[in-house]
């Protein structure tokens, strides 16, 4: 499985390289004035795009002629297509993966073309097709067509040849090829050090990997996500798992991300030792990076977490696309219906924009959602609420607020905080009290704090219906000192002087004993809308509290945040 994955890995490595090789030598050199620039600058870039999709259709057509139809016919029609076969053309067609045989003799005919000529991007990718189907002889044979025909032979070609002598088994063979590969002065990559690393470390010859290693270092070669992976899979199964894990941090210092396959390969090989230390450490960097598991990974995660007798909530989380349940016989199975089809898809687009922040089209995924009644799950409702915040999008967060109500979806606390946390910032309180009204019902209190600083600030903006209603909200053991100071402070900054001490003498007599910063709060208030005998009298009762010896180690926790708020005359 390992092998499989591994090879597709390096192989498109190795495929994008003398892609872009390729498609860099088309493109001729032009020397043109700003101005014409400009004028040219539209009507090329659509030239591209139907040159593109042209290209596409046309290789797609010659690949279906060369699978649905018998050489003789398939070489008749492909005579009478009126279309230029230049190595590019060639290539891509080799790349569709007709069937091997056709494939070659597809190879051959296209040499007999007038004017068309084999370069080195259609002979390694012939090279590559009879080196998956193990024909080496065949391989070689390419390979030696090559040399006598003075085609350049680069790192890609040779990389190739390498892979596909270990895969068949002949270790020695890749060896002699990377060597010929070095003493030939060609150019080596991050990927060919790569590939002879996993080589050597895959038949026990790890000092020879380690030599290896040293030299792309030495060469400026940077590692690259493959690279690691690599390091990490021997470490893994040498039975070192704190070193892979140090790698697996290193990478990331490094400014390499481990990618979904890294995570998987690493998951997959810690199941097989029962290391769920480790796999947690791997599911809290994909749940940080919305990457997700494969589904038999995950049931191999499962089965290890469920032997250990381990939580695997995590794993749960990270993976909430996948329906399980045990049947009688405590197979895990996968419930595969439409709805999780269209759950999994939806998920997975969210997951996808919110990596590359792309907040319109995540926008238009959910109101698209909302009139379909298509549901997500708590985290992804949570965690596009998270990143709109941090972002200062508060209109983005609360269209997906206002999704998790329509839906029924109850939110994460984090969620909840992010949204007040981000209205508290910019001074902007849309729709707050219904927030707070939605968090109280979940089960979610504000905390002390938290409820009598958005009072507070919501009273500055002057919604004092909002600051009454999240005053009533709260529970009454969060109804102390500091909340209906907030209160006071709300009805103070609206003009509503009367009320304020109304609400004052109604906390007195439930026996809620004022703070410093409550006398702040009304000394400064009165004085500013001219009542000052009133101010004297509360200004006195300050001076006694004082004087009462009431020191610091004996005021109470609401004391002290209501001190932490309202001491400084914080009254706008």
């Amino acid at each position: 499985m390992w092998s499989d994955r591994a090879s597709g890995y390096w192989k498109s490595s190795i495929r994008a390289l003398h892609s872009i090789r390729q498609f860099r030598q088309k493109k001729p050199v032009h020397r043109t004035s700003q101005k014409i620039r400009k004028l040219i600058k539209k009507p090329i870039e659509k030239e591209n795009v139907d040159h593109k999709v042209y290209m596409r259709d046309t290789i797609g057509n010659i690949s279906k002629i060369l699978r649905s139809l018998t050489w003789d016919s398939a070489q008749e029609k492909l005579g009478k297509l009126s279309i230029r076969w230049d190595s590019y053309t060639v290539n891509q067609v080799l790349k569709s993966h007709p069937p091997m045989e056709k494939a070659w003799l597809f190879f051959n005919w296209a040499s007999r073309l007038k004017g068309f000529k084999h370069d080195q991007f259609t002979y390694t990718t012939m090279l590559d097709i009879f080196g998956e189907a193990r024909r080496i002889e065949s391989m070689n044979y390419v390979f030696q067509q090559m040399q006598e025909k003075g085609i350049k032979i680069d790192a890609v070609t040779y990389t190739s040849m390498m892979h596909w002598f270990s895969n068949d088994g002949d270790v020695d063979g890749a060896v002699r090829v990377w060597k010929e590969m070095k003493a030939k002065g060609c150019a080596l990559t991050v990927v060919s050090y790569t590939a002879s690393m996993k080589i050597l470390f895959d038949n026990k010859r790890v000092k020879e990997a380690a030599v290896v290693y040293k030299e792309m270092l030495r060469a400026g070669c940077v590692p690259n996500c493959y690279t690691y992976t690599v390091l990490m899979e021997h470490l893994t199964g040498s039975g070192k798992y704190k070193e892979a894990l140090e790698i697996f941090s290193r990478m990331q210092e490094a400014g390499v991300q481990p990618d979904k396959a890294t995570c998987n390969i690493l998951i997959e090989k810690f199941c097989k030792t029962w290391q769920t230390w480790a796999i947690t450490q791997i599911l809290l960097y994909m749940k940080d990076n919305f990457l997700v598991l494969r589904f038999p990974v995950y049931l191999e995660a499962l089965q290890t977490f469920k032997v250990a007798g381990e939580s695997d909530i995590l794993l749960r989380q990270v993976n909430p696309h996948f329906s399980i349940e045990l049947s009688s016989k405590e197979e895990i199975e996968f419930k595969e219906t439409p709805a999780n089809v269209c759950f999994t898809i939806d998920r997975g687009l969210v997951l996808h924009f919110l990596t590359k922040q792309n907040f319109f089209a995540i926008e238009c995924l959910l109101t698209g959602m909302i009139p379909k009644n298509t549901r997500l799950d708590s985290v992804i409702i949570s965690r596009i609420i998270e990143v709109n915040c941090a972002h200062g999008r508060i209109n983005g967060a609360l269209l997906a607020f206002e999704y998790s109500v329509k839906m029924g979806i109850n939110i994460e606390r984090t969620a909840y905080l992010a949204l007040l946390g981000v209205f508290i910032r910019t001074n902007s309180f849309p729709k707050v009290a219904d927030i707070v009204e939605k968090m109280v019902r979940a089960g979610i209190p504000l905390g002390t704090y938290l409820g009598a600083l958005l009072i507070y600030r919501l009273g500055g903006a002057r919604k004092l219906g909002s600051a009454s209603k999240v005053f009533r909200l709260l529970p009454d053991d969060q109804k102390g000192t500091a909340a209906y100071t907030a209160l006071i402070s709300a009805y103070f900054s609206s003009g509503n002087v009367d009320k304020g001490l109304i609400t004052y003498k109604t906390m007195r007599s439930k026996g809620i004993n004022p703070a410093l910063g409550t006398y702040d709060l009304l000394v400064t208030g009165l004085e500013k809308k001219g009542k000052i005998c009133e101010a004297e009298m509360y200004w006195k009762e300050k001076k006694t509290l004082h004087s009462d010896g009431h020191s610091r180690d004996i005021v109470s926790m609401d004391e002290k945040i209501c001190n932490l708020i309202f001491s400084r005359n914080l009254v706008s």
